[in-house]
């Protein structure tokens, strides 16, 4: 408490840091904060500037400068976050409540220090950020170049980097990051990357890593003594970022029942989650912002998750212009949530249950939505009704009372799904590469476009999974438009995937055939790839793939040479229409029967 005081008195006396101005001219008053560069942490000065706003219309502006932020001072809070470990967060920036946010950062560089959530934004109205950097002194990851492996023995030598990153070696294990006292209680998640290319290596597998002992070897030298079912490359760097319960403290952005928000060339180098996270927020747009590494640096990792993640969002989703790269996940991911019937509790109540761990607490419908009701076997909308009463139960139980009475035949692991949080989404002119798993997840039943885009992923370029049991993950999509985007070198990793998939992933009781994703359209795309699978559909009605260039890349080794260029299962008026295929091919097409009989294979070039 004393040196809060302490802290408060310097803060008092360091006027020319901070200079709050309250700005009284008609109705568009709005508190205006300045703040200047200091060498001093800066959690502090911008605490105290906060906690004097007393109007709920802000703007806030940095001179431009490089600004360090550190937990010890910062505001905490218990934090609901969808995706992330949920729990106590120290937050740089808790804005909450205002009617307008405008945050300037003239091309300032943020770096923070151990665990914090640098903004938050919570019940707020026209939120639009600026012109600013973030980055980590430190990461929360361990990287290592591979010098050598030997899978008899079970063990492999590792070189960590040092300059940047913090570990230690205690009592046979590994510990990072080793920042204020906190470390990893396992290695965890492991991935191998090109040392050259900075992305993860070709045919490349995720690890679960856990080793027996570390031991201390000549020349800096960690021998990880481990079975591994796939060991990494020499020469490659091994990059780890703890487990999987623990490794996703908090985004860079959370934007939580918030409206209309803009972000705006603002750049993300590292988080200790995703990068831009919105949950039941209405309208948001990114524009010419990004996730990547800083110049020069020898790091291989930005985000320890999505570089963008949209929950239960609704009005319209923009991201234009914006470069995405080394994050840990997707590029995005824009879904609902399902939730499951726990206990019919009377005629118009239910009690439903959040299914997946980093999902408690989340806020899944409120008064006057719109619910959608699901029931076993088919996953078809059944009925819907409108919500009239939320009780929360607890942070995994909700009781909901409905205006109308709940179908009669609605059972315990039936799901329930909000039509009313679903967002229209467009994303174009962006580049997204050289990061783990998908660029683009789509799950949004709205208007869909994905256009004029440069993909590159390890796994699908673009993946359409709804998905019941696991995640969690809602819907069904029915209006996706996928055009003039160029996609290179996709699906490298060691799983197998294409360039698009689609591949519901319904639990246990539901029909594993009936058609779950409508209408999508691929068309005037230009495709690049070493490998042959380009689409692989199942369980669509209505997939048009139609005036693409695809050529066959020979600078790669195929990880699935047997694998057709189109791949059809339980589908439904499938076109294939005016492609032009380029390279050589054992097979172009495998439909099923269901497929075959609404199949329709015309005009193309080259198969």
């Amino acid at each position: 408490m004393n040196n809060w005081k302490m802290c408060k008195g310097i803060i008092m006396g360091r006027l020319v840091l901070i200079l709050i101005l309250l700005a009284s001219m008609g109705a568009n008053a709005k508190e205006l904060i300045k703040i200047k560069p200091s060498d001093e942490d800066m959690t502090p000065i911008l605490r105290e500037a906060l906690e004097n706003v007393s109007d709920l219309d802000v703007k806030i502006v940095f001179e431009k400068g490089t600004y360090r932020f550190k937990p010890d001072y910062a505001t905490e809070k218990y934090c609901f976050i969808t995706n992330h470990n949920n729990g106590l967060k120290r937050i740089i920036f808790p804005m909450e409540g205002f009617k307008s946010v405008e945050i300037e950062g003239n091309g300032s560089e943020f770096i923070f220090h151990g665990r914090v959530l640098p903004f938050q934004f919570k019940g707020c109205e026209n939120v639009t950020v600026k012109n600013l950097s973030l980055d980590w002194d430190i990461p929360f990851t361990f990287q290592g170049e591979v010098i050598e492996c030997n899978p008899e023995e079970e063990w492999r030598d590792i070189k960590p980097f040092t300059d940047g990153f913090s570990w230690k070696v205690s009592k046979g294990q590994l510990l990072f990051p080793n920042i204020d006292g906190f470390h990893y209680s396992k290695i965890g998640s492991t991935l191998a990357f090109d040392r050259k290319e900075q992305r993860v290596v070709h045919g490349g597998w995720d690890v679960s890593s856990s080793p027996r002992w570390v031991e201390k070897r000549k020349g800096g030298i960690l021998r990880f003594h481990e079975k591994l079912k796939h060991y990494p490359p020499v020469g490659s760097i091994l990059h780890s970022k703890g487990a999987k319960e623990e490794n996703r403290y908090a985004p860079a952005f959370h934007v939580i029942s918030s409206k209309n928000t803009r972000i705006e060339n603002v750049v993300v180098h590292s988080a200790l989650g995703m990068g831009f996270l919105f949950e039941r927020s209405e309208n948001a747009t990114l524009s010419k912002c990004g996730i990547y590494l800083p110049e020069g640096s020898d790091r291989v990792v930005t985000t320890i998750a999505d570089a963008t993640h949209f929950c239960n969002c609704k009005g319209d989703i923009l991201i234009e212009d914006c470069r995405f790269e080394n994050m840990l996940d997707d590029g995005t991911n824009v879904h609902g949530t399902y939730v499951q019937v726990d206990k019919v509790i009377d005629a118009h109540t239910v009690r439903v249950g959040l299914k997946h761990g980093q999902q408690m607490g989340f806020e899944f419908a409120g008064k006057d939505d719109v619910i959608w009701f699901i029931q076993k076997p088919s996953m078809q909308k059944a009925s819907e009704n409108t919500v009239t009463a939320v009780s929360i139960v607890n942070d995994q139980y909700i009781n909901l009372t409905f205006k109308d009475q709940l179908p009669e035949n609605l059972a315990i692991g039936d799901l329930l799904e909000n039509k009313t949080w679903n967002p229209t989404f467009t994303m174009r002119g962006c580049t997204i590469r050289d990061h783990r798993a998908r660029n683009v997840v789509l799950k949004t039943p709205l208007k869909t476009v994905i256009e004029n885009n440069n993909f590159s992923s390890m796994m699908s370029s673009i993946l359409f999974r709804g998905e019941t049991y696991y995640w969690f993950e809602s819907g069904a999509v029915e209006d996706v438009v996928i055009r003039n985007n160029h996609f290179e070198y996709c699906a490298y990793s060691g799983s197998e995937h294409a360039v698009m998939y689609i591949t519901p992933r319904l639990g246990e009781g539901f029909n594993q055939t009936e058609c779950y994703d409508r209408n999508i359209r691929f068309e005037n795309n230009t495709i690049k790839n070493f490998d042959n699978r380009i689409v692989w559909a199942d369980r669509v009605d209505g997939l048009i793939i139609k005036g693409n260039k695809i050529t066959k890349t020979y600078d790669a080794k195929p990880l699935h040479p047997d694998a057709p260029l189109f791949d059809f299962a339980n589908c439904r008026n499938v076109q294939v229409i005016d492609n032009v295929y380029v390279g050589d091919q054992e097979k172009a097409i495998v439909a099923d029967e269901a497929t075959k009989k609404s199949l329709t294979v015309k005009k193309n070039k080259g198969f």
